[in-house]
């Protein structure tokens, strides 16, 4: 049964965070997931502080509210001039330091250390459960489960609107739409997907599940709501084959899954029907052929 637990949260959390990826892909907002990813760290650190456990609701508010300030200082700093990767920089390394200072002394006999928020450990996820109906029900697959489910929601309330702020903002304002509203809601479930996939995959590796699959949907299709079905799709494609393979190769398994989404990654890159290298080089070879 524990297998299912794992395959069950790798999915779920290849889910959630292909849903938004796609959104960050498409409004070239990548590294503010891998910011939002390491900034949030103060916020589970304070959130524990206040509250005295470990409680989920807890640190999943104190994230996204952590989540919200990194995109409000990141934003605030490119309008004062400054440019967008330096932003980004400044903002996490310096709220992410806060944290593990934080860390380091008040919370440091408490399981909140950099292994647990950076690393994770999937295998270990059917040990800490929630009774249901008589079952034993991993409290990850609750955590990522909500957020998808309220990703999914939000999303499909929203739909016409944060798709239409991702490709053209600047119509979006002209026709009412609060684009920063939608901005910030963005961020903030970006926020509360990270920290709820802390304990499963950890902090660094949900980057890439947030990245990595949907930059190869987006090498697969031009429409936005096959993209993300693309999206996540692929990522519950590549947390099945990973585990197999980690299972197999006894090796990190949310390892392996993030690497077996790159691989995809590459062959969508080579092989793309519309954007692949191997289209356009057959493409100018028939070109020169024919001239």
């Amino acid at each position: 049964m524990g297998d299912v637990w794992i395959l069950l949260t790798g999915a779920l959390v290849a889910a959630a965070c292909g849903l938004l990826g796609s959104f960050l892909v498409l409004r070239r907002m990548a590294m503010i997931g891998d910011a939002i990813s390491h900034s949030v760290l103060p916020g589970i650190v304070i959130a524990f502080l206040i509250s005295g456990s470990r409680d989920s609701v807890a640190m999943l508010f104190g994230a996204a509210v952590i989540g919200l300030v990194t995109v409000f200082l990141i934003q605030l700093f490119q309008q004062g001039g400054v440019q967008s990767d330096a932003s980004i920089g400044v903002v996490f390394t310096a709220l992410f330091s806060v944290g593990v200072l934080l860390v380091s002394m008040f919370a440091s006999k408490v399981d909140l250390d950099l292994d647990c928020v950076l690393y994770g450990e999937i295998a270990f996820v059917s040990l800490d459960t929630v009774g249901w109906l008589g079952l034993d029900i991993p409290k990850a697959v609750w955590m990522v489960g909500t957020v998808l489910v309220l990703s999914g929601v939000v999303l499909g309330m929203f739909y016409k609107q944060f798709k239409l702020c991702a490709f053209d903002p600047a119509m979006a304002a002209a026709v009412g739409i609060p684009v920063a509203l939608f901005h910030y809601m963005l961020m903030g479930l970006v926020s509360v997907t990270t920290v709820a996939s802390f304990e499963s995959v950890g902090a660094i590796l949900v980057v890439g599940m947030l990245i990595v699959p949907a930059a190869t949907a987006y090498l697969l299709t031009e429409r936005l709501g096959v993209m993300m079905l693309y999206s996540v799709l692929i990522g519950i494609a590549s947390s099945v084959i990973g585990y197999f393979i980690a299972d197999a190769m006894d090796a990190s398994i949310a390892g392996c899954m993030v690497t077996v989404a790159g691989i995809l990654f590459v062959l969508a890159f080579l092989f793309s029907p519309s954007h692949g290298v191997v289209r356009k080089l057959l493409r100018q070879r028939r070109s020169r052929v024919a001239v």
